[in-house]
Protein backbone atom coordinates (compact mmCIF):
# COMPACT_ATOMS: atom_id res chain seq x y z
CA UNK A 1 0.00 0.00 0.00
CA UNK A 2 1.07 3.94 -0.59
CA UNK A 3 1.64 5.97 2.21
CA UNK A 4 -1.31 7.70 0.86
CA UNK A 5 -3.98 4.46 1.37
CA UNK A 6 -2.15 4.12 4.63
CA UNK A 7 -3.72 7.46 5.69
CA UNK A 8 -6.90 7.30 4.28
CA UNK A 9 -7.55 3.91 5.94
CA UNK A 10 -6.40 5.68 9.37
CA UNK A 11 -8.74 8.25 9.04
CA UNK A 12 -11.63 5.84 8.21
CA UNK A 13 -10.51 3.72 11.66
CA UNK A 14 -10.20 7.10 13.50
CA UNK A 15 -13.78 8.33 12.38
CA UNK A 16 -15.55 4.96 12.95
CA UNK A 17 -14.41 4.97 16.41
CA UNK A 18 -14.20 8.64 17.08
CA UNK A 19 -17.06 10.49 14.33
CA UNK A 20 -16.94 13.78 13.30
CA UNK A 21 -20.40 15.20 14.03
CA UNK A 22 -22.63 17.43 12.13
CA UNK A 23 -22.58 21.25 13.91
CA UNK A 24 -26.56 21.11 13.19
CA UNK A 25 -27.92 17.75 14.63
CA UNK A 26 -25.43 16.23 16.15
CA UNK A 27 -25.60 12.68 13.91
CA UNK A 28 -22.25 11.64 12.28
CA UNK A 29 -20.82 12.90 9.43
CA UNK A 30 -20.51 10.82 5.90
CA UNK A 31 -17.36 10.99 3.96
CA UNK A 32 -17.27 14.34 1.92
CA UNK A 33 -19.89 15.74 4.42
CA UNK A 34 -18.01 18.81 6.31
CA UNK A 35 -19.81 21.01 9.36
CA UNK A 36 -22.91 20.04 8.38
CA UNK A 37 -24.96 16.98 6.99
CA UNK A 38 -26.58 17.36 3.59
CA UNK A 39 -30.14 17.11 5.64
CA UNK A 40 -29.16 20.30 7.40
CA UNK A 41 -27.71 21.85 4.79
CA UNK A 42 -31.48 21.03 3.11
CA UNK A 43 -33.20 22.48 5.82
CA UNK A 44 -31.61 25.77 6.25
CA UNK A 45 -34.16 28.25 6.94
CA UNK A 46 -32.72 30.68 3.83
CA UNK A 47 -34.54 33.97 3.31
CA UNK A 48 -33.84 34.66 0.06
CA UNK A 49 -33.91 38.47 0.63
CA UNK A 50 -31.43 39.04 -2.23
CA UNK A 51 -33.80 38.99 -3.99
CA UNK A 52 -36.46 41.18 -2.79
CA UNK A 53 -36.50 44.49 -2.50
CA UNK A 54 -37.52 46.23 0.01
CA UNK A 55 -37.16 43.01 1.84
CA UNK A 56 -38.04 43.68 6.40
CA UNK A 57 -33.52 43.93 6.50
CA UNK A 58 -33.91 46.82 3.95
CA UNK A 59 -36.77 48.66 5.80
CA UNK A 60 -35.05 48.76 9.32
CA UNK A 61 -32.18 50.84 7.59
CA UNK A 62 -35.25 53.19 6.44
CA UNK A 63 -34.53 56.83 7.84
CA UNK A 64 -31.54 56.26 9.72
CA UNK A 65 -28.67 55.80 7.31
CA UNK A 66 -28.32 55.40 3.67
CA UNK A 67 -28.25 51.63 2.51
CA UNK A 68 -27.99 50.42 -1.50
CA UNK A 69 -28.82 46.72 -0.64
CA UNK A 70 -29.75 44.95 2.65
CA UNK A 71 -30.60 41.19 3.26
CA UNK A 72 -29.37 38.17 5.34
CA UNK A 73 -28.50 34.12 5.07
CA UNK A 74 -30.92 32.44 7.29
CA UNK A 75 -33.97 33.36 9.13
CA UNK A 76 -33.59 33.34 13.37
CA UNK A 77 -35.77 31.09 15.24
CA UNK A 78 -34.58 30.58 19.02
CA UNK A 79 -33.82 27.08 20.16
CA UNK A 80 -33.63 26.11 16.27
CA UNK A 81 -30.96 25.24 13.70
CA UNK A 82 -30.12 28.84 13.19
CA UNK A 83 -29.26 29.79 16.92
CA UNK A 84 -27.56 26.45 16.90
CA UNK A 85 -24.92 27.41 14.07
CA UNK A 86 -24.53 30.93 15.71
CA UNK A 87 -23.79 29.68 18.69
CA UNK A 88 -21.48 27.21 17.36
CA UNK A 89 -19.36 29.92 15.58
CA UNK A 90 -19.58 32.30 18.03
CA UNK A 91 -18.59 30.44 20.78
CA UNK A 92 -17.48 26.68 20.34
CA UNK A 93 -14.88 28.02 17.93
CA UNK A 94 -16.27 26.73 14.82
CA UNK A 95 -14.43 28.98 13.08
CA UNK A 96 -14.79 26.84 9.51
CA UNK A 97 -18.44 26.34 9.80
CA UNK A 98 -18.92 30.25 9.50
CA UNK A 99 -16.84 30.47 6.51
CA UNK A 100 -18.35 27.41 4.95
CA UNK A 101 -21.73 29.06 5.68
CA UNK A 102 -20.61 31.99 4.27
CA UNK A 103 -19.47 30.59 0.85
CA UNK A 104 -23.23 28.98 0.40
CA UNK A 105 -24.11 32.93 1.34
CA UNK A 106 -21.77 34.29 -1.36
CA UNK A 107 -22.77 31.79 -3.46
CA UNK A 108 -25.87 33.49 -3.88
CA UNK A 109 -25.21 36.85 -3.81
CA UNK A 110 -22.87 36.77 -6.41
CA UNK A 111 -25.96 36.01 -8.86
CA UNK A 112 -27.50 38.64 -7.74
CA UNK A 113 -27.84 42.64 -7.46
CA UNK A 114 -25.02 42.65 -4.30
CA UNK A 115 -22.55 41.41 -7.29
CA UNK A 116 -22.03 44.98 -7.97
CA UNK A 117 -20.11 45.61 -4.78
CA UNK A 118 -16.62 46.43 -4.26
CA UNK A 119 -15.02 44.99 -1.37
CA UNK A 120 -15.82 43.31 2.02
CA UNK A 121 -16.31 44.49 5.36
CA UNK A 122 -16.60 42.35 8.70
CA UNK A 123 -17.78 44.28 11.63
CA UNK A 124 -14.93 44.66 13.85
CA UNK A 125 -14.07 43.24 17.02
CA UNK A 126 -12.26 45.88 19.42
CA UNK A 127 -8.77 44.34 20.45
CA UNK A 128 -9.75 43.34 24.16
CA UNK A 129 -12.33 40.90 23.13
CA UNK A 130 -10.92 39.43 19.77
CA UNK A 131 -7.75 38.51 21.84
CA UNK A 132 -10.28 37.35 24.45
CA UNK A 133 -12.16 35.27 21.87
CA UNK A 134 -9.11 34.55 19.61
CA UNK A 135 -11.07 35.22 16.30
CA UNK A 136 -13.61 37.31 14.64
CA UNK A 137 -16.55 35.52 13.69
CA UNK A 138 -17.94 38.34 11.44
CA UNK A 139 -14.27 37.89 9.77
CA UNK A 140 -14.80 34.35 9.41
CA UNK A 141 -18.04 34.85 7.63
CA UNK A 142 -16.52 36.80 5.81
CA UNK A 143 -14.05 35.20 4.01
CA UNK A 144 -16.04 32.75 2.84
CA UNK A 145 -18.00 34.86 1.28
CA UNK A 146 -15.13 36.76 -0.34
CA UNK A 147 -14.02 33.03 -1.85
CA UNK A 148 -17.25 32.77 -3.30
CA UNK A 149 -18.00 36.29 -4.42
CA UNK A 150 -14.66 36.85 -5.92
CA UNK A 151 -14.46 40.45 -4.27
CA UNK A 152 -11.68 41.25 -1.47
CA UNK A 153 -12.15 41.23 1.89
CA UNK A 154 -10.95 44.26 3.79
CA UNK A 155 -10.30 44.16 7.59
CA UNK A 156 -8.19 47.49 8.20
CA UNK A 157 -9.66 50.36 6.97
CA UNK A 158 -12.87 50.23 9.89
CA UNK A 159 -11.90 49.62 13.74
CA UNK A 160 -13.63 49.41 16.94
CA UNK A 161 -12.27 52.16 18.84
CA UNK A 162 -14.79 51.54 21.64
CA UNK A 163 -15.26 48.51 24.06
CA UNK A 164 -19.08 47.71 24.52
CA UNK A 165 -21.27 45.60 26.54
CA UNK A 166 -23.02 42.50 24.38
CA UNK A 167 -26.43 43.86 22.81
CA UNK A 168 -28.07 40.42 23.48
CA UNK A 169 -30.27 41.79 26.43
CA UNK A 170 -30.51 45.55 25.57
CA UNK A 171 -34.05 47.10 23.72
CA UNK A 172 -33.68 49.20 20.50
CA UNK A 173 -32.18 52.48 21.55
CA UNK A 174 -30.24 51.15 24.25
CA UNK A 175 -28.41 48.95 21.19
CA UNK A 176 -27.90 52.18 19.42
CA UNK A 177 -26.47 53.91 22.21
CA UNK A 178 -24.36 51.31 23.50
CA UNK A 179 -22.65 51.15 19.56
CA UNK A 180 -22.68 55.00 18.76
CA UNK A 181 -19.37 56.75 17.37
CA UNK A 182 -17.88 53.04 18.30
CA UNK A 183 -15.77 52.54 14.71
CA UNK A 184 -13.74 54.69 12.76
CA UNK A 185 -12.34 54.94 9.29
CA UNK A 186 -8.41 54.69 10.04
CA UNK A 187 -7.61 53.85 6.27
CA UNK A 188 -10.07 56.04 4.46
CA UNK A 189 -8.16 55.43 0.89
CA UNK A 190 -8.91 51.73 1.35
CA UNK A 191 -13.08 52.63 0.66
CA UNK A 192 -12.99 56.04 -0.75
CA UNK A 193 -15.41 55.54 -4.08
CA UNK A 194 -16.06 51.86 -3.48
CA UNK A 195 -19.22 50.17 -2.76
CA UNK A 196 -18.69 48.44 0.56
CA UNK A 197 -20.64 45.47 1.91
CA UNK A 198 -20.58 45.30 5.45
CA UNK A 199 -20.73 41.86 7.17
CA UNK A 200 -22.63 40.52 10.53
CA UNK A 201 -23.21 37.45 11.78
CA UNK A 202 -26.72 38.13 13.21
CA UNK A 203 -28.65 41.49 12.63
CA UNK A 204 -31.53 42.04 15.05
CA UNK A 205 -32.62 45.94 14.85
CA UNK A 206 -29.50 46.76 12.71
CA UNK A 207 -27.84 48.76 15.02
CA UNK A 208 -24.45 48.01 14.69
CA UNK A 209 -24.39 47.70 11.00
CA UNK A 210 -25.92 51.22 10.89
CA UNK A 211 -22.84 52.08 13.21
CA UNK A 212 -20.84 50.89 10.72
CA UNK A 213 -22.39 52.36 7.82
CA UNK A 214 -22.59 55.97 9.20
CA UNK A 215 -18.54 56.13 9.82
CA UNK A 216 -18.16 54.41 6.53
CA UNK A 217 -20.30 56.82 4.48
CA UNK A 218 -18.24 59.86 6.10
CA UNK A 219 -15.39 59.00 3.20
CA UNK A 220 -15.93 60.77 -0.01
CA UNK A 221 -18.22 58.46 -2.74
CA UNK A 222 -18.31 55.47 -0.74
CA UNK A 223 -21.74 53.50 -0.90
CA UNK A 224 -22.65 51.06 1.63
CA UNK A 225 -24.84 47.59 1.71
CA UNK A 226 -25.16 45.08 4.22
CA UNK A 227 -25.32 41.37 4.74
CA UNK A 228 -25.83 39.44 8.01
CA UNK A 229 -25.45 35.24 8.58
CA UNK A 230 -29.04 35.45 10.21
CA UNK A 231 -31.93 37.72 11.09
CA UNK A 232 -34.14 38.06 13.96
CA UNK A 233 -37.19 39.18 12.84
Amino acid sequence: MTPGIFKEVGLDLLNLFYPTTCCGCGEALLKGEENLCLSCIASLPRTNFHDMEENSIETRFYGKVKMKYATSFLHFEKKAITQVLLHEIKYDKKKELGRMLGRFFGEELKNSRFNDIDIIIPVPLHPNKLKARGYNQSEWIAMGMSESMGKPMVTDALIRKTETNTQTKKNAFDRWENVDGIFHVALPEKVKGLHALIIDDVVTTGSTIEACAAELLKTEGTIVSAAALAAAE
